[in-house]
């Protein structure tokens, strides 16, 4: 384990998911294979409670991984039977804000998706900064084919694929193959199911080099002005670019390229 996680405590226990360092990553793992990783409200808040754990750790990306045959299949029917409207909504509610926490945490997240992912299971891969997936996996918002469209994945999927896609895969419920996936823009790799978790943490090293500090605002501005008019757009991204060019590893990078040699940064929460 490097120090570089070591204020992360694998040792916290879950029921529904485990939580490990490896190197400088943390990795979280869904284990609720019997449930085919369904996400149930505790299994959420256990989501919800990890994820906040690491945003405030020295881990320089995460991964989330599952365990089993099925990546997830969405939210957990049992635990939705008999719910009235206040109690319906309380659960969407935590599902919506661990989906939007995913975009929050200052780390690069990435999903290593590993057999299929359905309704909010497709909604929890295209949270996700980046995504790896195995050639025999599936994506499918199933809800068009019956009475109870999936409203909340749409969210997620519209803003990685695209209206035209998304409506395709929200108003048919047919599942696509990690090809098209991978066309449509939901995942960043498709490989060989054998070599998913290690091409999952080859890419996540790639997307973690740098400082800390400059990930961490990159992914912070690029979520607020990716929905923005291109005017809003520029003038977030403006401001954040003119900011960070004041930071001591800004100024190295610069001068170090004028200079023709490597940069030596120092990173603010190591001085």
């Amino acid at each position: 384990m490097s120090s570089e996680a070591s204020n992360l405590n694998p040792t916290v226990s879950y029921e529904h998911i485990t939580v490990a360092t490896e190197d400088e990553f943390a990795v979280v793992t869904m284990c609720r294979a019997q449930r085919r990783n369904s996400l149930s409200e505790d299994h959420l808040l256990e989501l919800l409670d990890a994820f906040q754990s690491i945003a405030s750790s020295n881990a320089r990306g995460v991964v989330l991984a599952a365990e089993g045959p099925v990546f997830s299949s969405g939210h957990d029917f049992n635990d939705m039977l008999g719910r009235n409207l206040e109690e319906m909504t309380q659960l969407l509610e935590v599902c919506g804000e661990f989906m939007q926490l995913l975009q929050r945490v200052p780390q690069p997240v990435i999903a290593q998706i590993e057999g299929i992912a359905t309704a909010a299971g497709c909604q929890l891969a295209a949270s996700c900064d980046l995504a790896v997936a195995g050639e025999s996996t599936q994506f499918q918002t199933p809800g068009g084919r019956g009475g109870w469209f999936c409203h909340t994945p749409g969210v997620a999927l519209a803003r990685a694929v695209g209206r035209k896609h998304a409506l395709e895969m929200l108003f048919t419920g047919d599942p696509i193959d990690a090809k098209t996936a991978l066309a449509w823009g939901l995942v960043n790799r498709v490989v060989p199911d054998a070599d998913v978790a290690a091409e999952t943490r080859a890419l996540l090293r790639r997307a973690t080099a740098g400082t800390r500090a400059a990930k961490a605002k990159g992914k912070e501005i690029f979520y607020r002005q990716v929905d923005l008019d291109v005017g809003g757009a520029y003038e977030v991204a403006t401001e954040a670019m003119a900011e960070t060019s004041q930071w001591p590893d800004a100024q190295e990078r610069i001068k170090s390229f004028v200079e023709k040699r490597p940069p030596t940064y120092k990173e603010p929460d190591e001085e």
